[in-house]
């Protein structure tokens, strides 16, 4: 017997159980075709969405969607539920809880006391209810501010983590796009490399790179290797400095399982980065990335429509104070996201329902070659972001991964956002870009040196 339902055009449609409603409530995308969840058509669509709206947000507390018994993910999640936090909307239902997240009464000062309360499976759902400006009218009340080598997260400033990839891990080749990137004044997230090999050795190299770099500059920035987290570990057993902890998650233990971690495996990762006491404003030193989808490939969704699980990886995050998360929203491919409308749609998601439960959300705004989109797409992914408070995004030369064969942001479109919407680098960040005069501020607006400062001509005649 149905246990949700709901007519619709004189037709009623009937939801077997909790994660059903959910998936059939969720806007329309690829992944949840492929895996079999997704509405059949509109209709079912509207009454599952009207059916949740009437559910009690305390339904939540009581029925879980993935077991507590054999699934850690969920043990966090009812295990840290701040029932205190939760008593401020506890008489809602999703619906109401969605008319009050849009009202005066839900300003930042309330949001951020009522983070801990939320659990992901309600944030997730009020998301499925909302509709694009919804999204981005809640999200940008809420600031999620952290702290490392500098502050990320304040209202009027956008971050961006400067990609450097290079199919061999080319020294050189780093180094330039590294000097490519502070010119435009991007890197105040971070300068993070995703390494073409996973070798212990080459891993030590990089970061004993980043961190001359910063080091040589007095850059205010942190630095990433984006490895396994045990491999990062073991290159703090060797000495070699490390900032930023970085590792994949995903929104089941089963899923974490095919990326080779658990949680007591992150709890190492974080113990030894804090050792290290390499923050100078914080210790906030975990960098988590998640994608729509990737419980999905690794067969370990459990019958979840793919935007659920993404949301409970962000119970993962929470749990360890992270300095900041990146949805990497178009990275796995078309049969999870087909089309530009798909990842638009999927990165207002995330960023909505990251920053409702309290995390400092950033987006890889990006498509594959071979997914439904263009840039077009992305420009306006990024200026919904902008407008919604993200805390960073990438910046990457000319917006073409070399290594990695995506498309995503670059140094130019940081500029873009910052000057359009009025924003502005990390204030340490900015400080220094002016100190090395990289920029100077007119009027309040930040304007970039049209020449090269004489501190970094050494360093090109080098990669020259």
């Amino acid at each position: 017997m149905a246990r949700f339902a709901h007519s619709v055009g004189g037709e009623t449609y009937r939801f077997d159980s909790l994660k059903d409603l959910m998936a059939k409530a969720s806007p329309a995308r690829s992944g949840d075709l492929l895996a079999g969840v997704a509405a059949s058509n509109a209709g079912e669509r509207v009454a599952a969405q009207m059916a949740l709206a009437d559910l009690p947000l305390t339904h939540f507390l009581n029925e879980a969607l993935i077991p507590y018994e054999t699934d850690e993910v969920t043990r966090l999640i009812i295990d840290s539920h701040d029932a205190n936090a939760f008593a401020r909307v506890s008489h809602l239902t999703v619906g109401g809880f969605r008319d009050w997240l849009l009202s005066a009464q839900a300003d930042e000062t309330t949001l951020r006391a009522l983070a801990p309360g939320l659990t992901p499976e309600m944030a997730a759902a009020v998301s499925k209810i909302m509709r694009v400006q919804d999204l981005v009218l809640v999200a940008q009340k809420i600031r999620v501010v952290t702290r490392f080598r500098n502050t990320q997260g304040l209202r009027g400033h956008l971050s961006t983590r400067l990609q450097p990839n290079h199919p061999t891990d080319d020294p050189a080749g780093i180094a330039a796009s590294i000097l490519d990137g502070l010119l435009y004044g991007n890197g105040d997230a971070m300068l993070g490399i995703n390494p073409a090999t996973d070798s212990i050795a080459s891993i030590c190299t990089l970061l004993q790179m980043l961190d001359a770099i910063i080091q040589r500059y007095e850059i205010p920035t942190q630095a990433c290797v984006l490895t396994h987290v045990t491999t990062s570990i073991e290159a703090i057993n060797r000495g070699v400095p490390l900032d930023l902890m970085f590792q994949s998650i995903a929104g089941s233990q089963a899923a974490n399982a095919s990326f080779g971690i658990n949680l007591n495996i992150l709890q190492e990762g974080y113990d030894a980065g804090l050792s290290l006491k390499r923050g100078t404003l914080g210790q906030n030193l975990m960098y988590f990335e998640t994608g729509q989808g990737s419980a999905l490939s690794a067969n370990a969704h459990h019958g979840l429509d793919q935007q659920t699980c993404e949301t409970r990886a962000y119970a993962v995050a929470r749990h360890f104070k992270p300095f900041l998360v990146n949805s990497v929203v178009g990275f796995i491919g078309p049969e999870y996201l087909y089309n530009g409308k798909q990842i638009i749609r999927a990165g207002l998601e995330d960023h909505f329902c990251g920053k409702l439960l309290g995390l400092p959300m950033g987006c890889d705004i990006c498509y594959t070659n071979h997914a439904e989109a263009d840039q077009d797409d992305m420009d306006m992914l990024l200026t919904l972001l902008g407008v919604a408070g993200i805390n960073f995004i990438m910046g990457i030369p000319g917006s073409d991964d070399i290594m990695l064969n995506y498309q995503t942001t670059s140094f130019h479109d940081a500029l873009y956002a910052r000057q359009s919407l009025g924003l502005r680098p990390a204030p340490e960040y900015q400080a220094w870009l002016q100190r090395m005069g990289i920029a100077s501020q007119v009027d309040g607006q930040l304007h970039f040196t049209d020449h090269l400062p004489p501190v970094f001509r050494q360093a090109l005649a080098q990669l020259a």
